[in-house]
């Protein structure tokens, strides 16, 4: 089975459709697959449901998808960056669905490895909570909170082989490890697409059983979302 392709582009081909559930990895700008965004923003696919951490920031990251307004609904635990994000809510046009941070991997997790549903301490007695079942565990009250799984799943990998495994770099490993698991398909991009048998074995984080297409990205931009910086001495 031949999972690379020659790009973005053609790496979704025959994947999308209007109304579906994309998973995207990152975290802020850190980690983000920018070349299937583009891709998925060229191909004018919309009503989607985006599950991740947050939408980008303005002009850049999902915040390409929310400018052209391909995205119905978030699932995701952060908003503060993105002030199109923010008005497209508060105006009705966008549906949120917010999750605690802990609690949306764990989502993930649980959707990839095929628990249909967990519980949880964290969001009782508030918003999280509503409409939700709660149960009383050694007398402490816990929500129950269902795995999610994706018709597509988007990483954004360091290094990945022809046959589909995956090395992510530092703090870019973030939530990619965990959507690769949850797709029904799971499409990722590499900087560096090597031969089988180039990568350490025990270096592996995401095995290629769980990735069925891979592209080398062109380009990255690797933006940084808050610079902060001191006068030099």
């Amino acid at each position: 089975m031949n999972k690379v392709y020659a790009d973005a582009t053609a790496a979704l081909d025959g994947l999308l459709f209007d109304g579906m559930t994309v998973m995207a990895g990152g975290f802020g700008l850190c980690g983000i697959p920018e070349n299937l965004i583009e891709a998925l923003r060229r191909s004018g696919v919309k009503g989607l449901t985006v599950i991740s951490n947050n939408a980008g920031v303005d002009g850049a990251g999902l915040g390409l998808l929310l400018e052209t307004r391909q995205i119905a609904k978030m699932i995701s635990s952060y908003v503060g960056e993105n002030k199109l994000f923010e008005k497209q809510y508060l105006d009705g046009d966008l549906e949120l669905e917010f999750n605690p941070q802990g609690t949306l991997a764990e989502r993930i997790r649980a959707g990839g490895a095929g628990i249909p549903a967990f519980y949880t301490k964290t969001g009782y007695g508030t918003l999280v909570a509503e409409g939700k079942e709660t149960r009383e565990f050694d007398n402490e009250m816990y929500v129950m909170e269902t795995g999610l799984r994706a018709d597509v799943a988007l990483v954004k990998a360091w290094k990945g082989d022809k046959e589909g495994n995956l090395v992510y770099r530092k703090t870019a490993r973030n939530f990619n490890p965990l959507m690769a698991t949850a797709g029904k398909i799971t499409v990722a991009e590499v900087e560096e697409l090597v031969e089988p048998g180039e990568l350490d074995p025990d270096k592996i984080h995401t095995p290629g059983i769980f990735v069925q297409r891979i592209i080398e990205g062109p380009s990255y931009a690797k933006m940084i979302e808050q610079r902060t910086t001191r006068p030099r001495n």
